[in-house]
């Protein structure tokens, strides 16, 4: 969800520069800086950025400047100031007949309210429509930079899945190994307690295919390479949430099989792989 984009576009008498910045996020969450001349059209601007960039904290700043001929955003309140001059030059005149008219239209410009300051000229609908295209230049830079950002993703979540699938190769070939270890491990340890003839070999066996059906990893096994195909295929789609899901199962599976093995050489393997999930975990709030 990480992009950034930005467009410049000078039409209709004014020259507007957008600028469109995406950074991770579980929802939409949208911060707009918009000239106040704009502020009526913010609901429309928040509707579109929400259905071109879907997900992620999104902040877009926005400025306007007139190119052309345009009025005055401030003007002179001149009742108010013809008030004020009448009162100051009156109040001189009981005081002395010398007096400087510039002088005290000056003071009576600063006296309270002698600008009108707070209306805003509303943007007409040409400089809408110019704003929107740059809105647009900049969305569409900020899409294209997202997919370069999600071409890296791609590569590196196909690298650590690939060696995630490496690891549980060498797992199954360790679980062939691993239960005629135990048998001899087993039998070692009986024989040296209690030796040779001091025990039952049947019951021997029978407690053997109890303990290799309570570690049996073959289902865990199986269920871990169909969540690394299905991962394969959900990454096509690039939808972060099922990504997300499907990583928290392949660490259930990773887990489970690391505290079932009950052996060195497979614990290995799983620190390995759940070190390349972490990879994977890192990178998946930032794919939509």
């Amino acid at each position: 969800m990480t992009g950034f984009g930005r467009g410049v576009v000078e039409s209709n008498g004014v020259s507007v520069t957008a600028e469109i910045k995406t950074l991770n996020s579980k929802g939409v969450d949208i911060f707009c800086r918009l000239p106040r001349s704009l502020s009526s059209k913010e609901i429309e601007l928040r509707n579109l950025l929400s259905a071109e960039l879907e997900r992620g904290k999104i902040e877009i700043n926005l400025t306007l400047v007139k190119t052309a001929q345009a009025e005055a955003s401030v003007s002179v309140n001149r009742p108010l100031v013809k008030a004020y001059f009448q009162d100051i030059r009156e109040s001189f005149f009981h005081l002395s007949n010398s007096f400087d008219d510039l002088e005290i239209f000056k003071m009576a410009m600063s006296w309270p309210n002698a600008l009108n300051t707070e209306t805003v000229p509303e943007t007409s609908d040409a400089e809408w429509q110019t704003a929107l295209q740059a809105i647009r230049t900049a969305l569409a830079e900020c899409q294209d930079f997202r997919e370069r950002e999600g071409g890296v993703l791609v590569d590196i979540f196909g690298e650590c899945i690939n060696r995630i699938e490496n690891g549980l190769k060498q797992v199954a070939e360790q679980d062939v190994l691993r239960i005629p270890a135990v048998r001899e491990r087993l039998l070692k340890s009986i024989t040296d307690l209690l030796g040779e003839e001091g025990f039952d070999k049947n019951r021997f066996e029978q407690e053997l295919v109890y303990y290799v059906e309570k570690y049996d990893i073959s289902e865990e096994k199986v269920r871990l390479q169909t969540h690394l195909d299905y991962f394969r295929e959900v990454l096509t789609e690039g939808n972060g949430k099922k990504l997300g899901f499907l990583a928290q199962e392949i660490g259930r599976e990773i887990n489970t099989i690391g505290s079932k093995a009950n052996d060195a050489v497979i614990q290995r393997l799983v620190v390995g792989m759940k070190d390349e999930l972490e990879k994977i975990k890192e990178q998946t709030s930032n794919v939509l």
